[in-house]
C-alpha cells in the first residue's frame, strides 16, 4: 500500500494497478482453466493489500479503468469494461445479482 499511496502523494501522481485480464489455473478437475482476474468479490479469506481509494487507474491489455472519485457502480461497469471480453457478459450478471448493477436493454 505503501507504493500506491506515495504515487497519489507525489506531484500529479497516480496509483495505477497493471495485471493481464486472465490466469491459468488448476480447475476442479485438475485440469487447467483460464479465470478473470477481475472478479465479483474476493474468495474468502483473501488478503485485501488497497483499498479503494488508494487505486486510481487500472490497466489492463483491454483498456483503463479510471477509478478515482467514481461510484460503486461507475467503477464495476469500467471494470468490467477492461475485463476480457469473454467473462465480460458474467461479470455483468453477477453484477445484477448483487444489486450492483441492472439489466442491459
Amino acid at each position: 500500500a505503501d507504493t500506491a499511496i506515495g504515487a497519489q502523494m507525489s506531484k500529479n501522481g497516480k496509483s495505477i494497478i497493471a495485471l493481464y485480464s486472465t490466469a491459468t489455473v488448476k480447475g476442479p478437475d485438475g485440469l487447467p482453466q483460464e479465470v478473470s482476474k477481475i472478479t465479483p468479490q474476493l474468495m474468502p479469506g483473501a488478503a485485501v493489500s488497497l483499498s479503494r481509494n488508494d487505486v486510481d487507474r487500472v490497466v489492463t491489455e483491454y483498456g483503463v479503468a479510471e477509478l478515482r472519485g467514481t461510484s460503486i457502480r461507475e467503477r464495476v461497469e469500467r471494470l468490467i469494461a477492461i475485463a476480457h471480453p469473454g467473462f465480460r457478459e458474467e461479470l455483468w450478471a453477477q453484477a445484477v445479482r448483487v444489486g450492483i448493477l441492472g439489466r442491459r436493454l
